[in-house]
C-alpha cells in the first residue's frame, strides 16, 4: 500500500477512536515501553501529541521518564526550513500549540541532537520492516538523519503493522522498535 492510501486510512480509524480508548491504548502501550532495553540511556526525545489528530498521549511515557530522573526533549518545528529544535523539558518549560496544534516549548535549554540517546517517534502507520508513514513533511526523518548512529528509534502506534509500505524513499530512516498496545515490534536495521 502506499503512504498516502496508509495515511487516509489510519487518520479514519484514529478518528473513530473515542477518548476512553486514547487513554487506555496509550497507557498500554507506556506499560509496554517499561519494559524495553532502553532505561540505561540518559537523554530521552519525545513529541507531545496533536490532541487534534488523535496522537498517542505520551503523557504517561512523559512520567514513566520523569520518574527515573531522564533528560527529557521537546523539540519546536519550523515549517520553513522543516528543521526541529530541541529543548530540555523542565519545570520552568511553556508549551504552547502552534498554528498546526502541535504543543511545542517557547524557549528554553536548547539540547544539540548529538545529546540525544533515545527518540520516541510518532507515526500514523509502520510496516513489519520498521518503516513508517508520517504526516509526510519529513520533519523527523530529516532530525534522525542528524543523530548519532546507534540513536534508538521508536515509533508508538495504537495499530498493528501493514504488510509493507510500498513507497519508501532513500531517506526514510527506519525504527528500531515500534510500541503498539499488545506488542512491542523490533526490527533489524
Amino acid at each position: 500500500m502506499l503512504k498516502k492510501q496508509i495515511r487516509a486510512k489510519y487518520k479514519a480509524l484514529r478518528n473513530q477512536l473515542s477518548e476512553n480508548d486514547l487513554e487506555e491504548m496509550s497507557l498500554a502501550i507506556a506499560n509496554k515501553v517499561l519494559t524495553l532495553p532502553i532505561w540505561e540511556k540518559n537523554y530521552f526525545h519525545i513529541f507531545l501529541p496533536i490532541t487534534e489528530h488523535n496522537e498517542v498521549n505520551t503523557e504517561f511515557i512523559l512520567h514513566l521518564l520523569s520518574g527515573k530522573d531522564k533528560e527529557i526533549v521537546v523539540s519546536k518545528s519550523d515549517f520553513e526550513t522543516r528543521e526541529m529544535t530541541h529543548f530540555l523539558l523542565t519545570d520552568n518549560t511553556k508549551i504552547k500549540k502552534n498554528e498546526y496544534n502541535i504543543p511545542e516549548p517557547i524557549d528554553g535549554l536548547e539540547v544539540p541532537v548529538n545529546k540525544i540517546d533515545v527518540v520516541f517517534v510518532p507515526l500514523l502507520a509502520f510496516d513489519k520492516s520498521g518503516h513508517r508513514a508520517g504526516y509526510g513533511r519529513g520533519f523527523y526523518d530529516k532530525f534522525l538523519i542528524e543523530c548519532k548512529p546507534e540513536i534508538i528509534k521508536i515509533g508508538l502506534s495504537f495499530f498493528e503493522p501493514e504488510e509493507n509500505i510500498d513507497d519508501v524513499f532513500e531517506n526514510d530512516v527506519k525504527l528500531n522498535y515500534c510500541v503498539t498496545p499488545n506488542k512491542i515490534y523490533e526490527f533489524q536495521l
